[in-house]
This record gives structure tokens, sequence and C-alpha cells, in this order.
């Protein structure tokens, strides 16, 4: 009985001590309006990307700071897409390989602007090529 009392205590401590931790705050920051940009293609017609951009921001206090980048941020999302192959933008490896491109580059240009990334992840919510 002594032990089960000893435990249980133990087990509320734990749960007490877990609850003060704090959880991360996230805010998200959409790109409006969409993207369109071109991008490479192999046969002579032009080829178009359309798509939604969202950005997971740490700490709503630093929306404001990524909001007046954001044209800085969405140029650099469009050069990038804009270099493309066709064979890239059309596949999904591709496309989680552009991702990772952009999100590095928003978190290098974050923090060479503000000393800090600020951007946990990068998130294209809608994709459609033509």
């Amino acid at each position: 009985m002594k032990k089960t009392i000893v435990m249980l205590c133990y087990l509320l401590s734990l749960t007490t001590a877990f609850s003060s931790v704090k959880a991360a705050e996230y805010v998200y920051f959409g790109f409006e309006p969409q993207i369109v940009t071109n991008y490479v293609a192999s046969k002579k017609k032009m080829g178009y990307v359309r798509l939604s951009v969202e950005l997971m921001i740490e700490g709503a206090d630093n929306f404001d700071v990524v909001e007046h980048h954001s044209p800085l941020l969405r140029d650099a999302i469009i050069n990038i897409i804009g270099n493309q192959t066709e064979e890239k933008v059309k596949s999904i490896k591709g496309r989680a390989e552009i991702l990772k491109q952009c999100e590095d580059k928003v978190k290098s240009l974050l923090t060479i602007e503000t000393g800090k990334p600020l951007v946990k992840k990068l998130l294209f919510t809608q994709w459609l090529d033509n």
C-alpha cells in the first residue's frame, strides 16, 4: 500500500512538471494573392505553376515582421520556381526538393534581415502546374 501511494505521488508530480512546460506558439502567414510563375518547359509551349504558400511562424509577435518582409520572400520563391525544369515541377520528388530550397532561402533571408529565421516551416498548400 505504501509503495502504491509513493508511486501515485511520483506520477502526480510528473504530470505537474509536464503541464508547466509551455507549448510552442505558431501562427501562419499566407501569401496573397497566390503565386503564379513560369518555369523552364522542355516543349515550345510555356509552362506555369500556380501555388499557395503558407509560412509557419514561431511566435505571434513575429507575424508583423514576416509580413513586412513578404515581398522579398515572395520574390525569392518566384525566382526559385522559375528556374526549375518541367520534370522537377511535375514530379512529387521534385516538388519536395523545390519546397526545401524555398524554405531554406526564406529562412536565410529572414536571418539576414532580422537576425533569426522566424519561420519553422514553409508549406505548399495548393499546387497547380500546366
